[in-house]
């Protein structure tokens, strides 16, 4: 990962000097969201992204998705501008926002039904996700009928069944309880484990980001720009036994005290 204005040619999600203002204060002025963000993010890596409320977290994860236009700046996967939404990128947000009418596999297959895939690849094709993400014998299930977990893990199998080369994930264990917490993140790793793929995740629980990650951003209050970047040394693969560990905790220290030592957020 780097953080700096210079290209790193093993990236496959860039920000170029992104800045994103929108709406108006209470003074009539746009409210600057983002300033002058850089980053890569090297190709099958796993990143976490943690900051105060408001710092513009999602902001930048919904720029990088191409849902919104950077006021500033740019985002690039792999070298070409993103101005749209790209099947490259997957996205998970904290609401698993399942179609209600739709079973499991119906929900988890709508990106490939959009593409035209034809039904028996779409079957085909799910049925061994579905399987991998904890839900064999639920295909038939309807949203109303899940869990949070297991609505949460419909959503995660909607998000990799076009096989994105990028996962931009939006804290998505947060409306969770604890147990099913820890399970989905174990759940989560696995998956970057087989798959391989490269995952950005806004998170605000810095015990996760820490026991998930490779490294970890930290962005500043509003206007929010990448402050501190800090490397996490704990060997793979990683175990929940490890969010007790002393090593965990001195980088989870590290992380606490860059995002303490931040800027003023703007008024």
């Amino acid at each position: 990962m780097s953080t700096n204005g210079g290209h790193n040619p093993h990236s496959v999600l860039r920000a170029e000097r992104i800045g994103h203002s929108f709406g108006m204060n209470g003074s009539g002025h746009p409210v600057r969201a983002l300033q002058d963000v850089t980053l890569d993010v090297r190709r099958g890596a796993f990143v976490a992204l943690v900051g105060p409320s408001g710092c513009g977290k999602t902001t930048l994860l919904r720029l990088l998705a191409g849902l919104i236009r950077p006021t500033e700046g740019r985002a690039l996967l792999d070298g070409t501008p993103i101005t749209a939404p790209r099947r490259h990128i997957g996205v998970v947000f904290q609401q698993a926002n399942l179609m209600p009418w739709r079973n499991v596999l119906d929900n988890i297959t709508l990106p490939l039904e959009l593409a035209g895939v034809p039904p028996d690849e779409r079957r085909a094709r799910a049925m061994p996700l579905i399987a991998r993400i904890g839900l064999a014998g639920f295909a038939e299930a309807y949203p109303g009928e899940l869990s949070g977990g297991m609505a949460q893990r419909v959503a995660l199998a909607r998000a990799l069944i076009s096989r994105p080369e990028v996962l931009l994930l939006d804290e998505p264990f947060a409306a969770l309880d604890a147990l099913t917490r820890e399970r989905l993140i174990m759940d989560l790793l696995d998956v970057w484990k087989d798959t391989g793929q490269t995952i950005l995740m806004v998170t605000h629980n810095i015990n996760e980001a820490v026991l998930l990650a490779d490294e970890v951003l930290v962005m500043s209050p509003r206007p929010g720009r990448i402050v501190a970047r800090v490397p996490v040394t704990l060997p793979r693969p990683r175990a929940l036994e490890m969010l007790y560990s002393p090593e965990l905790g001195a980088l989870a220290g590290q992380v606490r005290t860059a995002i303490e030592s931040g800027s003023t957020p703007e008024q």
